[in-house]
């Protein structure tokens, strides 16, 4: 049984939810033989996902297209985000790129960022590790690696950008941000095709298994195909965004 057929053996009994945009980041370790991703295990008592090593991520804050940032996201990443359907403004594109930094920082207290031009800006919630650090959010580097969708049915449904990016991005450390009581528990970087990866959802694997031949085949690119897997006709279906 492949694992988009494994998503769709989960209880989906759930009454129909419209999927909310999501942002998941996968950052990238390539100073080794074999690259290594950073995953968190997620809490026991969480609703989504509950125990399961995960890469950091959530929904797009409505706050996420007012913050400043050191560097606009690259062109050809924000025409990869408009692909597909339904259709997204310039500015969505910008919140899912952000809302993936944000989300990284916030549970995993790793900041991707650098210094913008000009004074600091002062940001505040979410952003004030930024603001402290004397740092801008910086999307620059960010690469659109999937989309997916999750089959209705389930008790939360999200439309997820997962973006990678290389861990020299990491400029600021935030401590405390990993403990007992937190979303996620536990920070571990690991081999790509390691077995603390095995255990991790269904359609995670999926967007692992995509990253992985991408990195084999060199550098990243935004000109490589990006994967959309989304539930129709009775099944998960992977095309690509066109």
């Amino acid at each position: 049984m492949s694992d988009t057929e494994k998503i769709e053996k989960e209880a989906d009994h759930h009454p129909y939810r419209r999927p909310v945009d999501a942002a998941t980041l996968i950052l990238v370790d390539r100073t080794v033989s074999t690259p290594k991703v950073l995953v968190g295990k997620r809490h026991d008592n969480v609703v989504f996902m509950p125990g399961k090593f995960v890469f950091p991520g959530g929904r797009v804050d409505k706050t996420d297209n007012r913050v400043p940032i050191a560097a606009p996201i690259p062109k050809a990443l924000e025409q990869n985000l408009l692909k597909g359907s339904p259709k997204i403004t310039a500015s969505r594109a910008r919140s899912l790129a952000i809302a993936a930094i944000r989300e990284a920082c916030e549970e995993t207290g790793l900041c991707l960022g650098r210094k913008g031009d000009g004074a600091a800006a002062e940001l505040k919630g979410e952003w004030k590790p930024f603001c402290e650090a004397g740092l801008l959010p910086d999307p620059s580097g960010l690469f659109l690696i999937a989309r997916a969708i999750t089959p209705p049915g389930r008790v939360l449904r999200f439309d997820t950008r997962f973006f990678t990016a290389d861990a020299s991005s990491i400029a600021h450390r935030v401590e405390g941000v990993i403990h007992p009581d937190a979303e996620l528990v536990e920070l571990v970087w690991v081999e790509i095709g390691s077995k603390p990866l095995a255990d991790l959802h269904p359609m995670t694997k999926n967007v692992l298994n995509e990253l992985e031949q991408r990195l084999a085949r060199g550098p990243l690119s935004h000109d490589a195909p990006v994967p959309f897997f989304h539930f129709y006709g009775g099944r998960m279906h992977k095309d690509m965004l066109a």
